[in-house]
């Protein structure tokens, strides 16, 4: 059954809002995230006095409605990231092999794992910032993809392929996400 959905986002003061046609900028303390969205028949308007977003569709199907919930958050993540950064915590666990981890500019260094001679290395987004401190390391950025994708790419990185995780449970593993304990 099709029918009409609008939902409103609240702009909070010192937060700027602008937008080019599939491609949303919103600016604030000093930061700023961008991101373009697949916009079939969601319609995205500013109000005039520069308060509210206004996302809509007319007649729109169930999958219309789930894509205008899904833009609707990720708005709201780039507010919220804006006033507060996004942490996520991950461990280093190593039983078998000591390895070493290592930050440097936009990559990440994991020596010895599992007694490997070759060095993995993981991609950091330009965005995140990546803090090491013996067994945690702490990934935090106003920008939610770009601290979840960093975090995802160091687990990966140490993933281990034809050996039981039972047994080698060595690799560096996410605990927290934004807050929410794994």
């Amino acid at each position: 059954m099709k029918k009409d959905i609008e939902r409103i986002i609240d702009i909070p003061e010192g937060v700027e809002v602008n937008l080019n046609d599939d491609e949303i900028l919103i600016k604030g303390n000093g930061k700023e995230v961008k991101r373009e969205f697949n916009l079939n028949k969601i319609k995205i308007e500013i109000n005039k006095d520069k308060k509210t977003i206004i996302i809509s569709s007319k007649k729109a199907t169930k999958k219309e409605g789930k894509v205008l919930g899904s833009i609707v958050g990720h708005i709201k993540n780039m507010i919220n990231g804006l006033n507060e950064d996004f942490v996520y915590k991950l461990e280093i666990a190593n039983v078998h092999f000591p390895m070493n981890v290592k930050a440097e500019g936009n990559k990440i260094t994991i020596k010895n794992f599992v007694g490997e001679k070759v060095d993995r290395e993981s991609k950091i987004h330009q965005d995140a910032k990546v803090e090491i401190k013996g067994n945690e390391i702490t990934v935090s950025s106003f920008d939610k993809e770009a601290a979840g994708q960093t975090a995802a790419n160091i687990e990966k990185a140490t993933r281990i392929n034809q050996r039981d995780r039972r047994v080698f449970q060595d690799g560096i593993y996410i605990t927290e996400k934004s807050g929410k304990a794994i």
